[in-house]
């Protein structure tokens, strides 16, 4: 990677960066009043669309596109919810990005809003975020104190309220349909598709879902333009006509085993092995690395051989993963257990699945139920097809789930034990000497503790 100045994170070190004042200072909201006083809505969606921008929420969907799928003419209201739920594991870009410079979000939500046609705004962020909703709602004070949120912002005739909302603490509100039906003040069940978002979404009106890394680079494009955007990141595959390509910058969050933990900024298509030596500081303790997961836990699992993967949106698809999701790296040495790793993943996914969906409700309980009876040394070695057969057959890809959150619970299992097999394999017999080879049905763990 050439040298790169951040652009996301420029604010992040100055004192009192989260101020309306230090915001100011750097140039805050002059893209906002040059886009009052001299582009159209049409225009600006334009300019997003050009860009090439992405969504940075885990899907990524291309932006500006998704905004033109709000229906024409529409008499209103029109909605916008900023996603700020962050609470894939691993993730903390947008935490950073809220506590430390607010004020380069709200001015991406407003341009947002503004090329929406959208009039009334909900920042739903998550319940295990005090510092970012306190320094957010702070933000937005000063936003209407100076004019740039109420009636006729900047004398532009255009009016913007904002107002905040705090989840319950849930991952699948991080699901666009769940998050609305929270924020309806419904049990966060996500919808099924059609009608989408777009037509009908929060009170059945037309809204769009973002999240907050994504409008904070709209900032940045109104100011820079499309074609500065564009001249970081990855061009698309021209063997792949469904492949937009993966412009801009990303906020990486590097955690787990390494040196330095921390979010980095970096053009997309950003190696693993470069984010680790170069940003990491490499694996610590002079240990090897065994393993990590590409971008947040939902995605899969990379091998220390794969660490040659680009951290675009393509790049981890080519090594068998779900995708970039949020680019939260984890990195695993080699003394960590993969029996762990997928007991750890399983409890998590079990315990956050909505239930909605019998393939996930099931398919996760039943995965960690075999995870625990492998870790407690009762494992069969016709498990690990089983949880294969599980992870095969859950989740959107497949067709039998509403959401994403099974396919999010499939690929560790997928990647873990194609990837780790012979672990596997050798755990189940080291600890089951005797039963390892068993093929019939063996009793629940609980009925074999209770002897």
């Amino acid at each position: 990677m050439s040298e790169f100045e951040p652009i996301l994170l420029a604010n992040v070190n100055a004192e009192n960066s989260h101020t309306r004042s230090v915001y100011e200072s750097t140039g805050g909201y002059a893209a906002l009043r040059q886009v009052l006083g001299q582009m159209s809505k049409t225009d600006l969606i334009e300019l997003v669309k050009a860009s090439g921008l992405r969504g940075r929420g885990g899907a990524g969907f291309p932006t500006g596109l998704k905004w033109t799928f709000l229906p024409k003419d529409h008499p209103g209201p029109i909605y916008f919810c900023l996603n700020a739920d962050e609470s894939e594991p691993g993730t903390f870009n947008n935490r950073i990005l809220m506590e430390e410079d607010p004020h380069q979000v709200i001015e991406g939500l407003i341009l947002s809003c503004f090329a929406t046609n959208t009039t009334t705004a909900y920042f739903y962020m998550r319940y295990e975020y005090p510092l970012a909703w306190e320094r957010v709602q702070a933000a937005v004070d000063e936003c209407y104190a100076a004019g740039y949120l109420g009636k006729n912002i900047l004398g532009s005739g255009y009016d913007l309220d904002i107002f905040l909302h705090r989840g319950a603490a849930a991952y699948i509100c991080g699901e666009e349909t769940g998050l609305i039906e929270s924020l309806e003040g419904k049990r966060a069940w996500p919808r099924i598709k059609p009608p989408f978002p777009a037509v009908e979404g929060v009170f059945h009106k037309p809204t769009v879902v973002n999240n907050v890394e994504t409008v904070a680079c709209v900032r940045h494009i109104a100011e820079r333009g499309a074609e500065w955007f564009r001249s970081m990141g990855v061009p698309p595959d021209p063997e792949n006509p469904r492949d937009p390509g993966s412009f801009g910058p990303k906020l990486y969050c590097l955690s787990g085993h390494v040196e330095k933990p921390g979010c980095y900024e970096a053009p997309l298509g950003i190696t693993v092995n470069e984010l680790i030596e170069r940003f990491g500081g490499g694996v610590w303790k002079g240990r090897k690395a065994k393993a990590a997961i590409p971008g947040g836990i939902s995605m899969g699992l990379l091998t220390a051989d794969e660490f040659d993967c680009p951290l675009d949106f393509a790049g981890p698809g080519r090594y068998k993963c779900l995708g970039l999701g949020t680019a939260a790296v984890v990195v695993m040495d080699e003394t960590v257990s993969m029996v762990d790793f997928l007991l750890n993943s399983s409890q998590f996914f079990a315990h956050e699945s909505c239930g909605q969906c019998t393939p996930c409700r099931e398919g996760t309980s039943w995965a960690l139920k075999m995870m625990q009876r492998i870790k407690a040394g009762r494992g069969r070695l016709i498990d690990l097809d089983l949880l294969l057969e599980i992870g095969d057959n859950i989740g959107i890809i497949p067709g039998t789930t509403i959401c994403g959150l099974a396919d999010g619970a499939a690929w560790p299992l997928k990647n873990g034990i194609r990837k780790f097999r012979d672990e596997f394999e050798d755990y189940i017999r080291r600890t089951n000497p005797e039963g390892y080879a068993e093929t019939d049905p063996v009793p629940a763990l609980e009925v074999i503790g209770a002897h």
